[in-house]
């Protein structure tokens, strides 16, 4: 198919990538090793060695990368840059089943995208000669959102591991990804321009991509009270779904004391205790 399938993943970012796994291990995610990753500069060139480095906390569907410049003598893919406006959300990664077919709708719709960017990371740093993790991306340029692009996996099986999949906070899926916007229409545009799907007004205000799994909100900074916002756009937070109807994440708040808002829609974490991005579990 030529639109977007999924909310794929969305990427956290963060100064030091020991510290952020901490904070999301002591919310209950199971962890992948530390991977680091390497890719092509440009189209035709050799794969070389990025100076940034991820761990993931996989879902059933969809996951969370934890993502940070672990070595800045390498390319930083322009990391440092993001992480001068804020600590947090700055990826929202659209899962797709064809890249050839959307480029081909991407160009015909006018979008200077150069083409297949691919990117590849061991699953594990320590074992250099295991399984390597392979994606084909087609990044959307000059997004202010941030890190905006559509990925296929060549390697689902490479990270959708049994051992990855279980969460002692019984977190199952990416639910949604909520972005602030002091011109909505405009990045609802540049997003339905991505996914190649309409969009339709939030009953909040603003307007909702809503994909075949997932969503993406993006709203006017009056919707989200009470949000602390550095600047604008801002990927303020993520929804992830529970299987348990939330009980183990409540469990896990409450002995370590975490700072969270028991609210109709479920349970919410601030940006604070988890890396600077908002989170909230749905039963």
């Amino acid at each position: 198919m030529n639109t977007a399938q999924a909310l794929d993943h969305v990427g956290i970012a963060g100064a030091d990538l020991a510290t952020l796994s901490a904070a999301f291990e002591r919310l209950g995610f199971t962890l992948t090793p530390l991977a680091r990753h390497s890719g092509r500069r440009t189209q035709e060139g050799p794969i070389v060695p990025f100076g940034t480095g991820n761990r993931c906390a996989m879902l059933r569907e969809g996951y969370l990368e934890l993502i940070a410049i672990v070595d800045p003598q390498y390319f930083t893919n322009s990391l440092e840059f993001s992480l001068a406006r804020y600590s947090g959300l700055h990826i929202i990664a659209l899962g797709i089943d064809d890249e050839e077919l959307n480029l081909a709708r991407m160009r015909a719709a006018g979008i200077p995208i150069q083409g297949i960017a691919y990117l590849e990371r061991p699953v594990d740093d320590s074992n250099q000669f295991g399984p390597q993790a392979r994606f084909a991306r087609l990044i959307l340029p000059d997004a202010p959102e941030g890190r905006i692009f559509l990925i296929r996996h060549l390697t689902p099986e490479a990270i959708w591991q049994e051992r990855f999949l279980f969460h002692p906070n019984h977190a199952v899926a990416l639910a949604e990804v909520t972005i602030a916007s002091a011109a909505p229409a405009e990045t609802a545009a540049r997003f339905s321009r991505l996914a190649g799907l309409p969009v339709t007004p939030d009953p909040a205000g603003g307007f909702a991509l809503a994909l075949p799994r997932g969503r993406v909100r993006m709203l006017p900074p009056e919707a989200l009270p009470g949000t602390t916002i550095p600047s604008l756009p801002f990927i303020a937070g993520i929804a992830v779904t529970t299987d348990d109807n939330n009980a183990a994440i409540k469990r896990i708040l409450a002995d370590n004391a975490i700072p969270h808002q028991t609210l109709p829609a479920g349970v919410l974490v601030s940006p604070s205790s988890a890396g600077g991005a908002a989170i909230l579990f749905r039963g």
